[in-house]
């Protein structure tokens, strides 16, 4: 007879928070050990959480949509028994024992009345938040806070879009982004006066929420759509890399001939003896893999004024989904596979990331991306670098067309498949030369493409 705590799990060194998309089950509904018990989505990817421990749902803390801090308890399960372990949960609010959720307010009641004299305006505890204030602050709300200088009493000002008015991650960007163009109110030094009639004078002052909403006015025959959540993620992605990297990129020219008529050779042989198809994805992958080992920075990122360099290759590779959007699975350890096993990689990644089975660890720690704009039909592009990494390369559609060919006969003009590749890379710590001569070492490792070659 016991109560088991079903925690957010931790899914990833980046990830702090996750949102609640669907609940799988509900109070009082059994679920078996390791069960999905409900759908959760990251900046990252979507994703089911396992129950922990087999038995029955007493109790479900959070809504669909609340965005919820890695750690938080979300559910709890009972294990053995019946009434006698369901009893605490319900008496969780007369029995503190039997509530760990509410355990940490229950010390610092008395600290409601905080004395300003020795304590300034900085950043208190989560657990003091919740004493004197009825609002609820993550541990990523107050990290951002503190880091940005915000005040108690501007924190509890700022509007919350989250479950019971809660301050989310995004409310915090929305407001530190009008807050930098002098929109949001300024923290403003506190002066000695008693901090309840500073408290009292600082959270009326919400006009800014009516001036950040003002309603817009389209012309014309307009449809608008709202952005799913994955297209936002991407964007503010997107935007935060052009903010961060100074992109620059390289083009090159290359000859696949050789690389196309033996995988034209292949493809039937290579599905039959591995059960799985031979792309030209896990060949370029190849070719990138072995020219990072000659040119280790492009597998870099910049911290500060530091670069570190990876020592292992783990290459993303841009996946479209059904739905339009964009995902970037990752192979680990690349270089440590040959063509069989990349292939049996990308394929299995693509199809898990096209069925919404990718878990969270499937898109984390990539060091290098590649994208096939030529999937689509494009020739070429200027791909946008995948933060924190310092390059992507592009592989554009393979065309025939009539190229000059140099032999010691002399020159001739023969038809040959031909295909641009593009390489975007940070400029802070990659150079134009660097950069230039990893794009012609790949070009030159898929012209060199052994026809004659076993898989």
């Amino acid at each position: 007879m016991s109560v088991v705590d079903l925690v957010l799990p931790k899914l990833g060194e980046s990830i702090m928070e996750a949102t609640i998309l669907k609940w799988l089950k509900k109070p009082g509904d059994k679920v078996a050990q390791d069960e999905a018990v409900l759908e959760i989505a990251t900046d990252k990817v979507d994703s089911e959480v396992p129950s922990t421990a087999a038995g029955v749902i007493t109790e479900v803390l959070f809504p669909e949509n609340a965005v919820v801090p890695i750690g938080s308890v979300i559910a709890r399960i009972q294990t053995e028994g019946g009434a006698a372990v369901a009893a605490p949960a319900a008496a969780a609010s007369t029995a503190p024992v039997a509530a760990p959720a509410t355990a940490p307010a229950a010390p610092v009641v008395e600290e409601v009345p905080y004395q300003p004299t020795t304590q300034p305006e900085t950043m208190r505890p989560a657990a003091a938040v919740q004493a004197g204030s009825p609002r609820f602050y993550s541990p990523l709300v107050l990290k951002i806070a503190q880091e940005e200088g915000i005040s108690m009493a501007e924190l509890e000002t700022i509007p919350g879009t989250g479950m019971e008015g809660r301050v989310s991650k995004k409310d915090m960007m929305e407001y530190l982004q009008h807050r930098g163009k002098g929109v949001a109110p300024q923290p403003v030094a506190q002066p000695t006066a008693a901090p309840s009639s500073v408290a009292m004078t600082v959270q009326p002052a919400k006009a800014p929420e009516t001036v950040s909403q003002s309603p817009v006015t389209y012309s014309g025959n307009v449809e608008i759509v709202e952005m799913d959540r994955m297209r936002k993620v991407i964007a503010k992605h997107m935007v935060d890399s052009k903010a961060t990297s100074a992109h620059v990129t390289s083009f090159a020219e290359c000859d696949v001939t050789n690389l196309v008529l033996w995988r034209d050779k292949v493809k039937k042989e290579f599905e039959k003896r591995e059960g799985t198809k031979i792309t030209f994805t896990p060949l370029f992958i190849e070719a990138i893999v072995k020219c990072i080992k000659k040119y280790p920075w492009l597998n870099s990122s910049v911290d500060g004024d530091k670069i570190i360099v990876k020592k292992d290759i783990n290459l993303g590779m841009a996946t479209a989904l059904p739905s339009g959007n964009l995902i970037v699975p990752v192979i680990k350890g690349a270089d440590q596979l040959n063509l069989v096993g990349l292939a049996k990689q990308v394929n299995n990644l693509a199809d898990a990331a096209r069925n919404g089975k990718l878990k969270p660890d499937d898109t984390m720690g990539g060091t290098f991306t590649m994208t096939n704009v030529g999937s689509f039909g494009s020739i070429m592009g200027t791909p946008i670098i995948n933060q924190p990494q310092v390059a992507i390369m592009a592989v554009g559609a393979i065309k025939k067309r009539p190229v000059v060919i140099e032999t010691a006969q002399g020159d001739s003009i023969a038809i040959r498949h031909m295909m641009y590749i593009s390489l975007s890379y940070d400029h802070r710590i990659i150079d134009g030369a660097l950069g230039s001569t990893f794009l012609n070492a790949v070009a030159r490792e898929l012209e060199a493409f052994d026809i004659n070659r076993n898989f």
